[in-house]
């Protein structure tokens, strides 16, 4: 608990607009429902309700609602609502879904389309959301597919769409289209580089974005060799913050390459300091 409360104050100072608790590297398919009914309700009473977005996807479809409810009880601006996960389904299957938990919230809910981990929201199923379902406010895509940015920034048009991109390989392109923002998992152990990113497009300062696209490239290859919220723990053990053992007993490859990527990552945010302006701190 005291390096969940540190993470959040940590990343506060750091910029960013919110927190999103309980998205895909949050490793949400490992807390039981009452560790993460817990976690809602401390995020809430620290941050806020204006900064907290809480995913309510769940191993469980069962857990989805109660989540739900606690997270919009406690005052979270919406809800992130990802498919079911290991079967797959159908779109008509996944449209009954958002529709049938979205009226049964009666609250903000955003679609969350994670489709390397849970079925896949095909374009029109979004769309069709998006269009008449009530409640349903808006995206967070981590589809990465760029023509679906473009897509669902012309569908737009005037519509109070909230389109949040997920993929943070798209995030200068969607925002410099019109995206709303991001919300990101790499952020997490590094979120400097995505605010510095996000308020450079934001403010079409195409030269910042191009100094630090190239470094974002660079983290990407780095942490792209590990599961995906692993890279994420082992950031903030090596910036001052250990959160617990990795999941699964790390082999000698794993091993090997977590020290490769400690020793790359002072150089690098050192130099991602010097474009931003400011040394990137250790977590206190």
């Amino acid at each position: 608990i005291g390096a969940f409360d540190r993470i959040l104050d940590w990343l506060l100072a750091a910029g960013v607009d919110g927190v999103c608790l309980g998205g895909a590297t949050a490793e949400y398919t490992h807390g039981s429902l009452d560790e993460r009914l817990g976690l809602i309700e401390r995020a809430a009473a620290r941050l806020g309700p204006a900064t907290l977005l809480v995913g309510i996807g769940a191993a469980a479809p069962t857990d989805v609602v109660p989540l739900g409810r606690a997270a919009l009880d406690a005052g979270a601006r919406a809800v992130l609502l990802s498919m079911p996960l290991f079967f797959r389904y159908s779109q008509d299957d996944l449209d009954a879904f958002c529709r049938h938990t979205a009226a049964t919230l009666a609250g903000p809910v955003l679609l969350y389309d994670l489709p390397s981990f849970t079925t896949p929201l095909a374009t029109e199923t979004v769309l069709a959301l998006l269009t008449d379902a009530p409640h349903v406010i808006g995206i967070k895509d981590s589809s990465g597919q760029a023509d679906r940015v473009a897509r669902l920034t012309a569908e737009r048009g005037g519509r109070p769409w909230r389109l949040l991109v997920g993929d943070d390989s798209l995030l200068a392109e969607a925002i410099a289209g019109g995206w709303d923002g991001c919300i990101s998992g790499i952020a997490g152990a590094f979120p400097e580089i995505i605010v510095a990113v996000t308020r450079a497009a934001q403010a079409r300062d195409l030269a910042t974005v191009q100094d630090l696209s190239p470094l974002l490239g660079e983290l990407f290859a780095q942490t792209g060799v590990f599961p995906t919220p692993w890279a994420i723990r082992i950031a903030l053990e090596a910036r001052g913050l250990p959160v617990g053992p990795l999941p699964l007993p790390p082999s000698a490859t794993r091993r090997s390459q977590r020290d490769v990527f400690i020793a790359w990552l002072p150089s690098w945010l050192a130099r991602v300091g010097d474009v931003i302006g400011h040394p990137l701190a250790q977590v206190r």
